[in-house]
């Protein structure tokens, strides 16, 4: 097999920045990520940015379809020549952020695999949890920090919003790190794979969900906060708070990170009892 600086420098490919594009040459670690949730032949993988298609290949050896998603048209067309003897392989090029999961499977739900680009991982993971009925697990690898940030507990600097709403639809775990050195070219950071499983019994109405997500923003909106100033920015009134803290047994005086899933869940709910509380909290974006 030819190394991926050679490939790249036969399709006369230069790795770009603006597409986070740095690429895992290592293939025993390329060949442990297919194998941490092997796909068996009824299943369909979809997996995201798949570069110069080494992933593309071990995972079809055992999928019945993989969905290779690539947004470089350079990529494309190296993964359409490499691929076309491959009935298996369909390669769809695009943005993963305007890719409709739910069409993937019709009939079932994918896996979801990936190297995710580290400037945009915030988006595509919004992007996945919005398709989780259509996503059975994921194998994502990402940037250390956040890997760390969507596995922690309660109580740690690393615990936010990634933590809670993750956990709210997912059991997670982390699965490895990656060094540098493993990638070309070698990004300035270590990296994470992490396993994903979404539990789809943990969902209530939209209209739930959404004021849950509400909820776990506003009351990380200032991490140095306690609850009771965050909800009161976010709109609540002093005695529709009190209300809320001894209804639900959750002190006021607590802050964001030391709450678990479950807490919010029944913050969220005596929320839900105050007229205009979707209105009131603030839909903040990032994590």
């Amino acid at each position: 097999m030819e190394s991926v600086r050679t490939t790249l420098a036969r399709y006369d490919v230069r790795p770009r920045r603006r597409f986070g594009q740095s690429f895992l040459t290592d293939l025993p670690t390329i060949r442990r990520i297919a194998t941490l949730d092997r796909p068996g032949r009824e299943e369909t993988v979809v997996e995201i940015g798949a570069g110069l298609g080494l992933l593309t290949a071990e995972l079809a050896q055992t999928a019945g379809r993989v969905i290779a998603l690539e947004i470089d048209p350079r990529l494309v067309s190296a993964l359409q020549e490499r691929f076309a003897a491959y009935p298996a392989v369909e390669v769809v090029p695009g943005d993963v952020l305007a890719y409709d999961f739910s069409q993937a499977s019709p009939a079932g739900k994918v896996l979801v695999v990936g190297n995710i680009p580290y400037h945009i991982s915030t988006p595509i993971l919004f992007h996945l949890l919005k398709f989780r009925h259509s996503i059975s697990r994921m194998v994502l690898m990402l940037q250390k920090e956040l890997a760390d940030r969507i596995t922690a507990a309660p109580g740690g600097k690393e615990y936010g919003i990634p933590s809670v709403l993750i956990s709210r639809y997912a059991v997670t775990r982390r699965a490895l790190n990656v060094a540098p050195a493993c990638f070309y070219p070698e990004p300035k950071v270590v990296s994470s794979v992490i396993r994903v499983e979404f539990c789809q019994d943990r969902d209530g109405t939209p209209a739930e969900e959404a004021l849950f997500s509400r909820t776990v923003r506003a009351a990380f909106a200032q991490r140095r906060k306690t609850l009771r100033n965050n909800l009161r920015a976010a709109g609540f009134a002093e005695d529709e708070l009190e209300g809320v803290f001894a209804r639900s047994g959750i002190e006021g005086t607590r802050r964001a990170e030391t709450l678990t899933v479950a807490e919010y869940g029944v913050l969220a709910g005596e929320l839900a009892h105050i007229p205009g509380a979707g209105k009131s909290l603030d839909n903040r974006s990032g994590i």
